[in-house]
């Protein structure tokens, strides 16, 4: 394995690689969840690449950059051992210029639900996937669906922009209990991890309901919300189609169920694709 950290080094290192590319791009602090990616990845391309860069463009003002955990040793270790052959790892100055182009993430589905409760989010996160993606030559990238909304918009900016790229959605991991895994979890004390459950129980009342004949969009979303009472503060629940449009009625394999809630200090998302 090697660690290249400017983006020449990247590019020389991609030189020597023949064959299909696997790509994991990752803000680091790794858990079982990037590595559930990482293995995927290395089992389905000959060459497999991972990025680990906290990237600004995608905070917004106050929120928790400085605070995002960092472990960068460990992460190291992590993919040595998972077997990958490029760690990029660059310094913000290797990835922006003062004063350059930016993609712009489309006007509705770019501005709803993660969109509207953070504006701009998603122009810093698709301004850097295109940077990551053009960078790594990967034949196919993996995005776990966890932020299904960020996932649908990366696979529209491949289409849009005709990139020669296979996004592959991978499905969500989670611990024991049923809590998604995040790196923003380390935030959580023990008891607001049991709090924190709420999430996953909601969805899966959800999905109960979905089994048991309910389809009525209005009615599951009531329900969800009175599983959500241990949560501190629920931003939204929402029930979309696979391209983000809101629904009325569920629709069986075509439908995204989502809740953002905080719990204690971290912010949490978590959804279920039926």
């Amino acid at each position: 394995m090697i660690i290249v950290r400017t983006i020449k080094e990247m590019q020389e290192a991609k030189k020597g690689l023949s064959g299909s590319i696997g790509f994991v791009p990752t803000m680091g602090a790794l858990h079982q969840g990037h590595l559930s990616l990482i293995q995927q990845a290395k089992k389905e391309n000959d060459h497999l690449i991972v990025s680990i860069f906290v990237n600004p463009t995608q905070f917004l003002e106050g929120e928790d950059l400085d605070a995002y955990p960092r472990r960068e040793e460990a992460d190291i270790k992590i993919c040595e051992v998972a077997g990958v052959d490029i760690v990029f790892m660059p310094a913000i100055g290797q990835m922006y210029e003062k004063d350059e182009l930016c993609i712009g993430a489309p006007a509705i589905r770019g501005y709803i639900l993660e969109g509207e409760k953070r504006p701009g989010h998603f122009d810093g996160m698709l301004q850097v996937v295109m940077k990551l993606l053009n960078l790594s030559g990967a034949t196919r990238a993996y995005f776990g669906k966890k932020d299904a909304q960020q996932l649908v918009l990366i696979a529209q900016m491949v289409k849009n922009y005709f990139m020669d790229v296979q996004i592959i959605p991978c499905e969500i991991v989670r611990d024991e209990k049923g809590l998604a895994l995040s790196s923003r979890n380390v935030y959580l004390s023990a008891e607001e991890k049991e709090r924190a459950l709420c999430l996953s129980r909601a969805l899966k009342r959800a999905s109960k309901m979905v089994m048991a004949g309910e389809l009525a969009v209005s009615v599951i979303r009531k329900e969800m919300r009175t599983v959500l009472d241990e949560a501190d503060k629920v931003e939204y629940v929402a029930i979309v189609d696979r391209a983000f449009n809101a629904l009325e009625e569920i629709e069986i394999g075509n439908t995204i169920i989502l809740v953002a809630a905080w719990v204690g200090k971290p912010r949490l998302i978590d959804n279920i694709w039926i």
